[in-house]
Parts: C-alpha cells; sequence; structure tokens
C-alpha cells in the first residue's frame, strides 16, 4: 500500500513540475515574440520606446501585475491567474523590446542559449539535490535587495564599472534562485492536490517564480556578454 502511494504521490509530482515548465516556456516564448513583434514594427516601437513616460507606465504596470498575482494567487480562479500569468509575459515582452534596440541579434541568440544552459543545469540541480537549500534561499534574497538598492543608485552614478559588478552578482543570485526555487516547487507539488490550494494556481505561481529567475539571468548575462550596437 505504501509503495502504491508512493508511486502515485511521485507521479503526481512529477505532473505538477511538468505544468510549471510548461507554463514557464509558454510566457518565455510569449515575451520574446512579443518582444521581436514591437522591435520590428517601427510604429509600435516608437509608440513603446520613444516615450519616456509611455515606458514608465508598462514598467509601473508589470510591477503591479507581478505583485499583485503573488499576493492573490490563493483567492482567484485559475483561470484569471493564468490570464494574468500570460498577460504579464506579454507586457515584459513590450518593456524587452528594448534589447534588439541596444544588443546585436546574435549576441541576443548566444546570450539565451548560454542562459538556457546555466538555468538548466540549477533546476536540475535543485531536483536532485538532497540538501536543503532554504539558508541559501535567505541568503540570496539578501543578495538580491542589495542588487536593487545598487541598481538604483547607479542610475544616478551612471557608471559602467559598477554596472558590470552588479551584472556578475546578479548572474550568481539569479542561477541560485533557480536552484533553490525549484525545491520549493517542488515541496509545493506534494500540497498542490490538496485542500492547501488549487494545483493549477500553484503551478502558475510557481511558473511565475522560473519565469523571474530565467528572465534576471539572461538580461544580467546580456550586460556582461551582450555586443552592444554602434
Amino acid at each position: 500500500m505504501e509503495d502504491r502511494y508512493y508511486a502515485q504521490s511521485h507521479a503526481g509530482v512529477q505532473s505538477f513540475i511538468a505544468r510549471v515548465f510548461g507554463w514557464m516556456s509558454f510566457a518565455l516564448v510569449l515575451t520574446g515574440g512579443t518582444a521581436y513583434y514591437v522591435y520590428a514594427n517601427e510604429a509600435l516601437r516608437n509608440m513603446i520606446l520613444g516615450s519616456r513616460m509611455g515606458f514608465m507606465v508598462l514598467v509601473l504596470l508589470q510591477l503591479g501585475l507581478v505583485v499583485g498575482l503573488s499576493a492573490a494567487i490563493t483567492k482567484i480562479k485559475s483561470s484569471t491567474a493564468i490570464t494574468l500569468f500570460l498577460l504579464y509575459a506579454v507586457v515584459t515582452g513590450m518593456t524587452l523590446s528594448s534589447i534588439f534596440v541596444v544588443f546585436k541579434a546574435p549576441s541576443i541568440a548566444a546570450t539565451f542559449f548560454v542562459a538556457a544552459g546555466m538555468f538548466a543545469f540549477m533546476a536540475i540541480y535543485g531536483l536532485v539535490t538532497k540538501n536543503d537549500l532554504t539558508s541559501m534561499g535567505s541568503f540570496l534574497f539578501m543578495m538580491l535587495v542589495g542588487i536593487i538598492i545598487a541598481s538604483l543608485i547607479n542610475m544616478f552614478v551612471q557608471s559602467a564599472a559598477f554596472n558590470l559588478v552588479i551584472a556578475i552578482i546578479g548572474v550568481v543570485v539569479f542561477a541560485g534562485l533557480t536552484a533553490f526555487d525549484i525545491q520549493k516547487i517542488k515541496e509545493f507539488a506534494k500540497y498542490a492536490n490538496t485542500e492547501e490550494g488549487p494545483a493549477a494556481n500553484i503551478a502558475v505561481l510557481g511558473a511565475l517564480q522560473l519565469y523571474l529567475d530565467f528572465i534576471n539571468l539572461f538580461l544580467h548575462l546580456l550586460t556582461i556578454m551582450g555586443d552592444r550596437k554602434k
């Protein structure tokens, strides 16, 4: 009986994690497609990137969506959670269209594959390790707060060297957070089908966490590796 229960629960965890990666992957495709579409459409690109006020509105909308979705994930319908997550992916794609203006396309593609490789390695580590990564997660979160503060300061300082240091630390932080979040999602999976929360909503929350890890890992790597246009 115990063996049967283990097999069922193990299969359930695998199914849940597959759902999380499915939503995350779909959101990344949506973001990439939106970013390139905005860049390729001159009128749309000028409307979004040509207006500082318009761009800031999109950034604030991004922030509002991610905070609101994270806070309300257990209180809203799964269809609403999915819609908000995909809307967030589209808005993020609109703001990320700027990378095609700043960096050469081959450089963006190369950085994406490097980020994907690092993300996959850390995700696998988070899934298979027997070590509890909770303490590492707490430390990385403090480092993340430091990165945010340093980035805000550098908005005024405008130091390329300081920006590079922030990017290097950011790669380390988000690579580590990938492993931490994967382990946390693996624990979520054990309770996803219980009364503690609907599985679909918890899967969306997990996908959002991994999506943010990947996007930030990619952007920090792009700062380091990216070949800028003249």
